[in-house]
């Protein structure tokens, strides 16, 4: 098995070997994202194993990235530096409520009762 960084790197070396990288555009490849997480969606519906269809989505997503003059770890980094001192909490509706969302100590009290009484999922 290979690292994040290491499989990154293989699959921008396929991607140039077949032109995506010299012949893609950034959009196109956009638009073959929307189609590979069609089938992620579809196999998660019908409970299929779907490593696959997350690979496909790394792989596109890594060929955007390297399009955008970028790589999907650092834009990974990134995000993460968004995101690591984010105070929230997944509400019963699948929802991810931030703390500075209006009505967010309500909502958070009733999260926290509702775990305490053992009625979430």
């Amino acid at each position: 098995m290979h690292s994040l960084n290491e499989v990154e790197e293989k699959i921008v070396q396929w991607s140039e070997d077949r032109g995506i990288i010299k012949n893609g555009k950034a959009i196109t490849q956009c638009l073959k994202l929307m189609s590979e997480l069609g089938e992620l969606a579809d196999n998660l519906a019908k409970g299929k194993d779907t490593k696959d269809d997350i690979g496909d989505c790394f792989v596109v997503l890594t060929n955007i990235a390297i399009l955008e003059g970028t790589t999907l770890v650092e834009c990974a980094n990134i995000a993460y530096e968004d995101i690591k001192d984010r105070v929230g909490f997944l509400n019963a509706n699948g929802n991810f409520v931030k703390s500075t969302d209006k009505g967010y100590d309500e909502m958070y009290a009733d999260f926290l009762s509702t775990r305490v009484l053992g009625k979430d999922k």
